[in-house]
């Protein structure tokens, strides 16, 4: 554990407290994507089913806990409690075009051809693209809550600090994993144009838009 690890988890979690606070307060989903919430879904149950069968800490234990059940929590708000407020007809990218060629990447790239390693490595893989479900329904509506802009903004902070993290662990620890490095690259550079328009409109008070 290392400042920047610290740092992201709690990035990652206010992310994800700001998007379950935003849709109960307004009581709307209006503006998330329900396919990008159902990827990271995706991307917790696969990664974390080492819950059953190694045990680091108490610390690790319980953010996989909160992270899957807070994943799962959203899609109920989304499909269920507040169905009605969910916009679907706008919410329409292909998430069978991201999913299917990174299952069969992660059999084909995976540090140790077993279950659960290939089933963490498609969990890597999927969360760098994942928010892609997202950023085409900013772009197709033409624009993004205040809220929204804060919930973008805090998982890609998340992802930033993770590369901090895994260089922090190269030149002190020796660690190195190509595979959580590369997918992270990706994920960050995704969110490059956000964050530029986050600080530049949404901290000036102004309404974010991305182009279509």
């Amino acid at each position: 554990m290392n400042v920047f690890r610290l740092t992201g988890d709690l990035s990652h979690l206010l992310a994800i407290i700001i998007l379950l606070i935003k849709i109960w307060k307004t009581r709307s989903c209006a503006g998330i994507s329900g396919k990008s919430q159902i990827l990271f879904a995706l991307v917790f149950t696969t990664r974390y089913l080492d819950l059953f069968t190694t045990f680091i800490s108490i610390y690790n234990t319980s953010m996989k806990v909160v992270y899957m059940a807070c994943a799962y929590a959203t899609l109920w708000m989304i499909y269920h409690k507040f169905k009605a407020t969910y916009d679907g007809n706008n919410d329409t990218f292909r998430v069978e075009f991201l999913v299917v060629p990174i299952g069969g990447l992660s059999v084909l790239v995976n540090h140790d051809f077993s279950l659960l390693e290939i089933l963490w490595t498609f969990s890597i893989y999927l969360e760098s693209v994942a928010i892609l479900p997202q950023l085409f329904l900013v772009s197709k509506t033409g624009e993004a809550e205040t809220i929204t802009s804060h919930y973008l903004f805090a998982l890609g902070l998340y992802r930033a600090l993770y590369l901090l993290n895994w260089i922090w662990r190269y030149y002190f620890e020796g660690f190195f994993d190509l595979i959580a490095i590369v997918a992270g690259v990706v994920q960050t550079i995704l969110y490059c144009d956000f964050f530029y328009l986050y600080v530049t409109k949404v901290l000036k008070g102004k309404k974010l838009s991305l182009p279509a």
